[in-house]
C-alpha cells in the first residue's frame, strides 16, 4: 500500500472492493444525474459486477482514509497511452487533494509502463474536475464525443 499523504493511502483494488467502488462512483455523480441521459448515467456509475469485469481490463485503484474507500480511479492501456476512467471522490472527501493523488498515481503507473501520454474523457458540466485536469496539465482535444446522448470531450497529457 502506498501512502501519498497523511491519512490517505492508494492501493490496487481487489475483487471485494467492487461494491464500495460502485458506491463511491454513484455518490460522486448522483448530483449530476439530471445532466446525463439515463444510459450515460448508468455507464458512468457501473454496478459491482461491471467493476469486477474492469479489474481484468486494467488497474483499478482506491483511495482510503481510515480503511474506508473514499475515492477511485481505473485505467486501460490504449496503444502508447493510458486511458484514465471512472475517477471519483466521495463528495464529503473533496477538497483534500485526493483527486490529485489519484491522477499522480496513474501518471506514475503510465510512466513506469512506457506510456507516452495519458488521456481521459469528461463531460462539460463537471467543471471542478475539468479545472483539476487542466491544472494537472491536461489539454482538451478537438474531438467532441457522445456517451449515450451526453456530450463528452477528451483531454490528453503528454508524458
Amino acid at each position: 500500500m502506498q501512502q501519498d499523504a497523511p491519512n490517505i493511502a492508494i492501493r490496487l483494488a481487489v475483487p471485494g472492493d467492487a461494491p464500495s467502488i460502485a458506491s463511491v462512483l454513484y455518490a460522486a455523480f448522483v448530483e449530476y444525474s439530471a445532466a446525463y441521459t439515463p444510459a450515460a448515467f448508468a455507464a458512468t456509475t457501473p454496478t459491482p459486477e461491471q467493476i469486477q469485469s474492469r479489474l481484468n481490463e486494467g488497474p483499478v485503484w482506491v483511495a482510503l482514509h481510515d480503511c474506508a474507500i473514499i475515492g477511485t480511479v481505473s485505467a486501460v492501456p490504449k496503444g502508447a497511452g493510458l486511458y484514465i476512467r471512472s475517477m471519483a471522490v466521495l463528495p464529503q472527501a473533496r477538497g483534500r487533494g485526493i483527486g490529485k493523488l489519484l491522477l499522480r498515481h496513474t501518471e506514475r503507473f503510465a510512466t513506469a509502463h512506457g506510456c507516452t501520454y495519458v488521456m481521459l474523457s469528461t463531460t462539460p458540466f463537471l467543471t471542478s474536475a475539468i479545472r483539476l485536469y487542466e491544472a494537472f496539465g491536461f489539454q482538451r482535444s478537438d474531438e467532441p464525443q457522445d456517451l449515450f446522448g451526453t456530450a463528452l470531450f477528451t483531454m490528453v497529457k503528454t508524458l
